[in-house]
């Protein structure tokens, strides 16, 4: 399936922004992403051909971010960071709580399709251990019941 006009444009405008277009690889990628809402391989080959980039270039950068993803994902995107920070705040009893509540396991989406829960070697925000976000928003410090709070906002999403 191709990129929406609206896409392809945004792509395309941000080639033009820099010098060498292979500076416009990781927004162009966030643009196709948002999209097609993951990055099949045919996504990946059309990024390539509008930023003039071999495919085998778009396609490691983009195996290669956690944020970026090449299989599909829930409405809604968890992670949860494992970092020394949080691991010493309890993110390990926060991800088994993530766990139960959801009824899945780390790298699985829940049946409804609502949630993909995936854990996160650093979320760079060491001052909300444990943390997590939720999508682009950012959480923490977690406990079990401010977790519950959480997934209960983003649920209807």
């Amino acid at each position: 399936m191709p990129l929406v006009a609206e896409a392809q444009e945004r792509i395309r405008a941000l080639a033009d922004r820099y010098e060498h277009r292979q500076s416009a690889l990781l927004p162009a990628l966030f643009v196709a992403q948002e999209a097609a809402g993951y990055l099949p391989s045919e996504t990946l080959a059309e990024v390539a051909r509008l930023l003039e980039l071999p495919l085998s270039e778009v396609t490691s950068v983009a195996s290669f971010y956690r944020l970026y993803f090449l299989e599909p994902v829930g409405r809604h995107l968890i992670l949860l960071c494992t970092n020394l920070a949080c691991a010493l705040n309890g993110s390990e009893a926060i991800g088994r709580h993530l766990e139960e509540r959801l009824g899945i396991g780390f790298g699985q989406t829940t049946p409804d399709g609502a949630f993909t829960l995936r854990a996160s070697e650093c979320l760079a925000a060491c001052a909300l251990a444990p943390m997590m976000m939720v999508d682009r928003e950012r959480f923490g410090p977690l406990t079990p019941a401010g977790v519950d709070d959480v997934l209960e906002r983003h649920r209807g999403r």
